[in-house]
């Protein structure tokens, strides 16, 4: 990061189909080698497919299980007089989603399964029933924020 001056925050632009934001980052997260068609296909096979599980609107039920995943707090690492704390502070909410869709990410495809559309859908399903690998990442890292509450003061 630049030392200078802030960095330029980008626009982006919202997914063709649902125009969602958080559609969009979803799929530029999951595409590898810059494949953002088969990315696309993924994402929107997900969705329609949690659409026919849930018998909900598929991106309603994407946008609540990705809101299950937002943690609310982290720690970070600060150096104190030679010592380092992990000192807990709240997530922003940038942050706080794009954190999620990563966890889900790597939730998903270190899933077994046939493919990453159905993956990703058994990954979400879970996230939106509060269990899975990307929830108890949430929980583990509350966790680790409330075990270091008392080096709070080392905040800034």
């Amino acid at each position: 990061m630049s030392r200078r001056s802030r960095a330029v925050k980008r626009i982006k632009t919202p997914d063709p189909i649902y125009s969602s934001y958080l559609v969009s980052e979803t799929i530029s997260k999951i595409m590898l080698k810059g494949l953002r068609s088969k990315a696309e296909s993924i994402v929107y096979g997900m969705i329609d497919l949690l659409g026919e599980k849930t018998k909900k609107s598929g991106i309603e039920v994407f946008t609540e299980a990705v809101n299950n995943i937002k943690p609310v707090m982290e720690v970070k690492s600060r150096r104190v007089g030679g010592a380092n704390y992990q000192v807990p502070v709240e997530v922003r909410p940038e942050r706080a989603q794009s954190l999620a869709i990563r966890w889900f990410i790597t939730a998903a495809r270190a899933r077994k399964g046939k493919n990453m559309i159905e993956r990703a859908a058994a990954e979400m399903l879970d996230a939106f029933n509060n269990t899975g690998a990307a929830i108890k990442k949430k929980d583990d890292t509350h966790k680790m924020a409330e075990a270091n509450k008392a080096f709070a003061h080392f905040r800034y």
